[in-house]
């Protein structure tokens, strides 16, 4: 290989883990959870959720729409979520365990970094370390007022597409590795902003009753359903130690 190394490979590891973050790595979605408590409210959201769900409407300008609403200071907003949100009761055994395995943890997000950040260091009680990577939004100014004022924050996007955050993007060049060189790819989500990264892995885990499991039913693609991480954890604990292959894990459990 040439000198230059794809940023996840340096440890030549045999399995990469990308996930979502909120309703995946934490038990509810931090940004709904905003929207329904300092926004416009559940029954508006789940408006603009049908509308993304029938392809009406792009996630990138329903969930601006969704996060304008908010205009709680966001340095508030960031307390508000720390004393409400919760971590999934496995992952922080399968974030030591990535540690100890050499299984890099990428988080995608369609979430915003203060956010992401500020809730990890709660729940592990320091900041992530290095065999964890969150790519994700950032949050900027709105209308020239500091972010932790009234109504003066708003979304920064990762990229163009309709997303907002194609996750996929930085899954491709790892996905695109010849044989022999590829690690084994795996994804964890439960909404429709995962369905582009989904397709690029060799297996898909996906919330049991989540949006991401009537995409992949209407379209037909294949998925493995998961409560919560302990199912994530034991699955990629065989695939790391041979014991089972993505194609075999997906074979157990409900596939579309």
């Amino acid at each position: 290989m040439g000198s230059t190394v794809l940023p996840y490979m340096e440890t030549k590891p045999k399995v990469i883990f990308f996930t979502d973050f909120d309703g995946t790595i934490t038990v509810d979605d931090s940004n709904d959870f905003m929207i329904d408590n300092l926004g416009f409210g559940l029954a508006e959201r789940r408006k603009l959720n049908d509308e993304i769900l029938e392809e009406r409407m792009g996630f990138r300008d329903a969930f601006r729409i969704m996060l304008e609403s908010i205009n709680t200071p966001y340095d508030q907003c960031i307390e508000i979520l720390k004393k409400n949100m919760k971590l999934d009761p496995y992952f922080e055994k399968f974030y030591y365990w990535a540690e100890e395995n050499n299984v890099p943890i990428v988080i995608l997000s369609s979430g915003m970094r203060p956010i992401i950040s500020a809730l990890l260091e709660q729940f592990l009680g320091h900041k992530p370390k290095s065999h964890l990577t969150i790519v994700c939004n950032e949050v900027i100014p709105r209308n020239g007022k500091d972010i932790n004022s009234e109504g003066g924050w708003q979304i920064s996007y990762h990229d163009d597409s309709h997303f907002g955050h194609d996750k996929s993007l930085e899954i491709k060049p790892y996905a695109a590795l010849p044989d022999g060189e590829r690690p084994i790819l795996l994804y964890a989500g439960d909404g429709v902003s995962d369905l582009s990264a989904a397709a690029e892995t060799n297996l898909l885990f996906a919330k049991e009753g989540k949006d991401l499991v009537t995409f992949c039913k209407r379209r037909g693609m294949p998925y493995t359903t998961f409560r919560d991480w302990s199912t994530i954890l034991a699955s990629t604990q065989d695939i790391l130690a041979g014991k089972k292959t993505p194609e075999e894990v997906a074979a157990e459990t409900k596939t579309a």
